[in-house]
């Protein structure tokens, strides 16, 4: 199902299926513990992702089924498919495509990502993880949520929580780029996660900027990604010490 939206609040299909134990719409200019595992020292990446255009309105969510969650939005809410602030793109996984040295492993962070469920959507809408890399599955929401992993390189899951303040931890073994997630509850909720081998990446926020630390000298690919818009690619070279600037233009065409 075709997916493109804008904005909404300001803070990644049926009945739900599958059980164990059991914020408003913008993107997490955080970057779930991304920049914690990247190596000490080294050049960076720099830049800001930015969407020319009339950007696409988003449809308005229907919430009246689930009180609990229509009650945090002042405003009917709306689906974060395509988020622009200021002309600004948020929830763009902006990381190292190519040009690492052949062989070379990392260590996976020890810090969790995390991902909440809060006002009946996913925050952050979009998130990148290491292999291996722990992820903490929130509910801040006092109704039934069951979020649903569906890669097609990693093994899947389902989990079903009931309750406000559940936990779930989960992780991925293998690289890949897109792990689509979704809410058997509640038909609007998805985010997506990219699962990499290296901790070269950050995910971009409301004012669409990003930095990629800790990265020995040498020229790379650079690869934004957004759900809905599609790539973008550029080649950078990154000095020793010192940054180097990737900036990237979507508009409302996949081209």
């Amino acid at each position: 199902m075709k997916r493109i939206l804008i904005g909404g609040m300001v803070l990644s299909l049926g009945a739900c299926g599958g059980s164990e134990e059991a914020g408003p719409e913008g993107g997490d200019a955080a970057a779930p513990a991304a920049q914690a595992a990247q190596a000490a020292g080294g050049g960076s990446v720099t830049g800001v992702v930015d969407f020319t255009g009339t950007a696409p309105v988003n449809p308005t969510i229907d919430m009246s089924e689930e009180a609990v969650c229509q009650r945090k939005y002042a405003t009917a809410p709306t689906d974060p498919v395509v988020l622009v602030t200021d002309g600004k793109l948020a929830n763009v996984v902006v990381y190292v495509k190519s040009g690492l040295p052949a062989g070379q492993s990392f260590p996976v962070p020890s810090t969790p990502a995390v991902i909440d469920q809060e006002g009946c959507l996913y925050h952050p809408r979009a998130m990148a993880v290491m292999a291996g890399q722990t992820i903490q599955i929130k509910n801040s929401d006092a109704v039934l949520h069951n979020i649903k992993a569906v890669p097609t390189k990693n093994r899947g899951f389902n989990i079903s929580q009931p309750r406000a303040g559940m936990t779930t931890e989960r992780s991925f073994t293998t690289e890949e780029v897109t792990v689509p997630l979704e809410c058997s509850v509640h038909g609007w909720m998805h985010a997506n996660v990219a699962v990499l081998s290296h901790p070269f990446f950050a995910t971009t926020g409301p004012d669409g900027s990003f930095t990629i630390t800790g990265l020995p000298a040498g020229t790379y690919e650079i690869e934004a990604r957004h759900e809905e818009l599609g790539t973008r690619t550029m080649s950078v070279s990154v000095p020793a010490t010192g940054s180097a600037s990737a900036n990237f233009t979507f508009t409302g065409s996949t081209s």
